[in-house]
């Protein structure tokens, strides 16, 4: 389970940034994996409005975005967090969130549909200085359309009014108790969900495959990790383009080794399709190989024919499950 907060304050260690990091200790008592977007700290810029994202899918601003796009699909949880500024969010914040128009042109222009889209969860939390009834309004109508356009169910806010000087945040009466009731009703649809690898030798193709279709089938039964014995640089753009034949968008990814994935917690279950030897032994797994051959390199008809039988094994394992 991945947590991803987005710090949008300009202030490292001010009122906002506390707000951020005691939820994000709540998901890591929960088991998450943390990480924080320090968005200040990011080179950023503002949407040029290309469109590719509209008609390609991508945007082609070189930036940090690109490594903030795969961490921000790879989340089963976002958060993003800001103060308010002229009744909405920070300017670092809304560049961010105006460069994920290419998330919103693959889902509403190309039609594809993202795996981890069955369970990912958002939320806001913002402090601002003032008491007005509208304070957080516009704030929280772009969260919302930020939320829908990654995919994300938009589980709302936890917002603090009249927070102004340095550490009144952190002497809040009753923010620890807030938070700590805020993250457990967002991080309730994550437990007791059974943890799976699918393991292949590259992590390019076949695992990413599986993966994929076990996310978007049973992500509210099954925590799914995938891992290469020796991961590729980059995942295989005839297994992308065979997964959007059906829909299924693969954008963002990248392969990463078993020892990766095993560092989000140990599976229950390990499915194999051809990393032999060089998958672990993990203790109390169980282990299970579907002898499918690389369709690496081959006819896109030999990609397509791999891409339906593994769909079908894993709807078959579901049932099993």
């Amino acid at each position: 389970m991945r947590v991803v907060g987005l710090q949008g304050s300009p202030r490292r260690k001010g009122n906002t940034s506390h707000l951020l990091t005691l939820c994000m200790n709540e998901a890591e008592k929960a088991g998450a994996l943390v990480h924080t977007v320090e968005v200040g700290k990011h080179q950023i810029s503002p949407c040029k409005e290309f469109l590719l994202c509209e008609r390609k899918g991508y945007c082609p601003i070189d930036d940090d975005m690109a490594s903030i796009y795969a961490m921000l699909r790879s989340a089963d949880v976002v958060l993003m967090a800001s103060p308010v500024f002229f009744y909405n969010l920070s300017a670092q914040l809304k560049a961010l969130i105006d460069r994920c128009q290419v998330f919103w042109g693959r889902k509403y222009r190309l039609k594809l549909k993202d795996p981890g889209a069955a369970m990912r969860r958002g939320a806001m939390l913002s402090v601002a200085a003032t008491h007005g009834k509208d304070l957080f309004t516009a704030a929280d109508l772009t969260a919302r359309y930020f939320f829908d356009a990654l995919d994300a169910v938009y589980e709302g806010n936890l917002v603090y009014r009249g927070i102004e000087k340095a550490g009144d945040m952190a002497a809040h009466p009753r923010v620890a108790e807030e938070v700590e009731a805020f993250m457990a009703r967002l991080m309730a649809p994550f437990t007791g969900r059974k943890r799976v690898l699918f393991a292949c030798r590259e992590n390019a193709c076949r695992s990413q495959m599986a993966g994929a279709y076990a996310q978007a089938m049973a992500a509210d039964r099954l925590e799914v990790l995938i891992g290469g014995g020796q991961p590729a640089e980059s995942v295989n753009p005839e297994m992308v383009a065979a997964m959007a034949e059906d829909g299924v968008d693969m954008a963002f990814r990248s392969p990463k080794s078993i020892d990766a994935a095993l560092r989000e917690g140990a599976p229950e279950l390990i499915v194999t399709l051809g990393c032999g030897e060089n998958c672990p032994f993990v203790p109390g797994a169980r282990r299970i190989d579907w002898a499918l051959p690389d369709p690496a390199g081959k006819d896109p008809e030999v990609m397509r024919r791999c891409r339906d039988e593994i769909k079908k094994k894993v709807a078959e394992l579901l049932q099993e499950l």
